[in-house]
């Protein structure tokens, strides 16, 4: 098991700030799981409109954040980094269900499990907990797709 901070994170995804979703990965195990971190903040761009009289993470974002932990499993395991050549887009989302509310000051922590890889497509057994209380479950398909040159 292995862990990286956001430096490697960084390496691991194409996203940057304000949809960078994933703060850490506190462990994983190439073609098998990984845990990372989201470090929930008041500071958040979208809590200024989601609620503004009480704020709460919106629930296609803890998805989403579950899709990047995914997609730095995806890498990790494929042994490659994001480059201009090739991206993984979201194929599918699946049985989703959310059993508790993400708010600032939370910790999400974020499971995902690689149930299959075949020819580029990725099945991803997924969920998110706050303090050990599932918040969101999901089954995650991520396809990778090569990037037209012109």
């Amino acid at each position: 098991m292995e862990q990286l901070d956001i430096y490697e994170v960084l390496k691991h995804l194409p996203h940057r700030y304000p949809f960078l979703l994933v703060d850490r990965v506190i462990e994983f195990v190439p073609d098998l799981s990984l845990t990372g971190l989201k470090n929930v903040s008041i500071n958040e761009p979208f809590f200024q409109g989601h609620f503004p009289q009480r704020p709460v993470m919106p629930g296609v974002l803890i998805v989403e954040s579950l899709a990047q932990a995914c997609g730095i499993l995806a890498f990790l395991s494929g042994r490659s980094v994001p480059d201009a050549s090739s991206i993984y887009y979201l194929g599918a989302i699946d049985n989703a269900r959310f059993k508790r509310v993400v708010q600032p000051g939370d910790q999400l922590h974020l499971h995902v499990k690689l149930l299959k890889e075949r020819q580029g497509v990725w099945k991803f057994e997924a969920n998110a907990t706050v303090n050990g209380d599932l918040a969101c479950s999901v089954d995650i398909t991520t396809i990778k797709k090569d990037i037209p040159r012109d």
